[in-house]
């Protein structure tokens, strides 16, 4: 990835003053962040996901939380979430749904959120010739804005093989590349 490029800051005028950074600049220190990453899984695809989200979130000098949905409880004090469920149907897990009734407007309004999902191939063609929406991501998306949350990227769709899996090769590094983003949003947001 090329590194985004800084802004002189004298050139910006002075209520819009913010600087860029870029991946390496981030990994280099700053401000630490406590975010909570919340997934539901079925067959662990979406599992592996939320862990490897987690841990390169924590290299990157994040304090972070990882809760398998039904063991969230507790929601107070953190600066980001990152939720995460199996495609179902063409929607969230029942209990990803019942979770985001969880998420206090009032607590979270204004945090970044990031979003994501496991998905097969064939779905995601076959939502596209229908034109339809069926991603899990989307729709967690969708709710978490409602609730006047921030989406600090695009949301990720990690792709399975079939139903039950596995990842399709090379997920796993997509992943990682998002959760590194994910840190640089994360950082410019709370500078």
């Amino acid at each position: 990835m090329v590194g985004i490029e800084q802004t002189p800051l004298e050139t910006v005028p002075r209520h819009k003053k913010f600087k860029l950074r870029t991946r390496e600049q981030v990994y280099d220190g700053g401000l630490r962040m406590k975010g909570i990453v919340v997934y539901d899984t079925s067959y662990g695809n979406t599992k592996k996901i939320a862990e490897t989200i987690a841990e390169t979130l924590k290299e990157s000098g994040n304090e972070v939380d990882l809760f398998y949905v039904k063991d969230a409880k507790k929601l107070k004090g953190y600066d980001f979430l990152v939720l995460g469920s199996p495609t179902k149907f063409g929607t969230m897990s029942f209990t990803v749904k019942s979770f985001l009734g969880k998420i206090k407007t009032e607590e979270w309004m204004n945090k970044p959120f990031a979003a994501f999902d496991t998905e097969n191939p064939e779905n995601i063609e076959q939502a596209r010739l229908q034109n339809k929406e069926w991603s899990a991501a989307e729709k967690i998306s969708e709710k978490l804005e409602e609730k006047k949350m921030n989406r600090a990227l695009p949301v990720l769709k990690a792709l399975v093989i079939g139903q039950k899996g596995p990842l399709v090769e090379g997920e796993v590094d997509r992943t990682k590349d998002y959760a590194k983003d994910l840190t640089i949003k994360l950082k410019d947001v709370s500078m």
